[in-house]
């Protein structure tokens, strides 16, 4: 029993405490089946690369907490446990003696139910054998056990492998678009005819006779106003808001996720900077009579309203960035999901009939011989 493994001590992260727990139960396993005294020098040699595999998970969990400043340790940490953890259960799953390999038969089948098509010829040669033989799994159809699982969890590795790309996506827009939004408002207090001056608008004359220039910000009374850095402030706070409002109104639609990758926040947190560029872009718009019928606005209310509109406006396309979030996030499946209707039954294959009457489980190179593959490695 490893030290490290005492109820996931100093670990802050809910994904530690969960993988720590996991590897305390492996660990356990690992010493049990090497306390047993049946393995052979080729299977010890398993066993320590099993030893190792699990301090590298414990490295993996313990590295956030003490690399806290550095956010990219953090993905690259969960997925080097993860992928240690799937291998240590593969090589388990090899250590374990015959006679208490019968319950991996169900487990492994779950599993590969979960991130594998229905249509993989492994998983319907596994699913068809255990149907027949009461979902027990013997020692000469371990080895297509270890396959099945070895690629049921390579495929939740590449599920969440792209939830995290998006997640990064969407962090580097958030970046990208705030840089944006702040060089704005920079020019806009370096060099107020810059972009400011697009922000201001000078309606048709009154009956008098008098143009009046017209600012978010005021800027002055009559023509005396003037652009200045505070109106390309004002346009991209009211665009930043109302999309923080309609982020507020869309939480009702985003689904709660067990991944730590937080790809709800990292959306709510893209429309902010998004509304701020979809104000300043679009009230630039109106000001260059790119929108036909809309004459140039005469109240300062006018412009606000405009910033608001176009702020909300934004909601059209990250409505769009919500569904593909949801839907990379729903296809990490795990055990709260429902695997699908099991298949029609298919009638067994003669091969395994042919076992089953007459040992209760299938030949040795039953299953390879449909695979196409030689007749594997027999345990000693």
């Amino acid at each position: 029993m490893n030290e490290r493994d005492v109820a996931a001590k100093g670990m802050g992260a809910p994904w530690t405490q969960r993988a720590a727990a996991h590897i305390a139960v492996l660990q356990a396993q690992l010493d049990r089946i090497e306390q047993m005294e049946r393995l052979s020098a080729h299977d010890r040699q398993l066993v320590l690369k099993a030893h190792r595999l699990l301090d590298a998970a414990r490295d993996a969990a313990d590295e956030p907490r003490r690399d806290w400043r550095r956010p990219s340790c953090l993905s690259s940490a969960r997925d080097r446990c993860l992928t240690s953890i799937h291998e240590t259960e593969l090589l388990i799953l090899q250590l374990c003696p015959a006679d208490e390999l019968t319950w991996w038969g169900p487990t492994v089948l779950a599993r590969a139910s979960q991130h594998l098509n229905r249509d993989d010829p492994r998983l319907r040669i596994l699913e068809e054998y255990l149907r027949q033989n009461a979902y027990q799994l013997e020692d000469d159809y371990r080895d297509l056990a270890v396959a099945v699982l070895h690629a049921a969890n390579h495929a939740e590795e590449w599920e969440i492998a792209r939830v995290r790309g998006f997640r990064n996506a969407l962090f580097a827009s958030f970046l990208i678009m705030s840089a944006i939004v702040m060089l704005f408002i920079l020019s806009g207090y370096l060099d107020p005819q810059a972009l400011a001056d697009k922000l201001c608008f000078d309606p048709p004359p009154g009956t008098d006779g008098t143009s009046v220039k017209v600012c978010p910000m005021g800027g002055g009374e009559g023509a005396a106003a003037v652009p200045q850095g505070g109106d390309v402030l004002l346009v991209a706070s009211l665009g930043a808001g109302a999309a923080a409002l309609t982020g507020a109104v869309a939480l009702h639609g985003m689904r709660g996720t067990a991944l730590p990758f937080l790809v709800p926040m990292s959306l709510l947190l893209l429309r902010v900077p998004i509304g701020a560029l979809s104000a300043l872009l679009g009230v630039v718009l109106i000001h260059g009579d790119f929108i036909p019928g809309l004459t140039a606005l005469d109240r300062r209310g006018q412009i606000a309203a405009w910033a608001i509109a176009f702020g909300i406006g934004q909601e059209t396309l990250t409505r769009m960035l919500d569904k593909r979030g949801n839907a990379l996030i729903e296809n990490v499946r795990g055990p709260w999901q429902d695997v699908g209707p099991p298949p029609p039954p298919r009638p067994a294959s003669p091969q395994i009939r042919a076992g089953s009457a007459s040992r209760g489980k299938a030949g040795p190179g039953t299953w390879r011989s449909r695979l196409g593959l030689g007749p594997g490695r027999r345990k000693p």
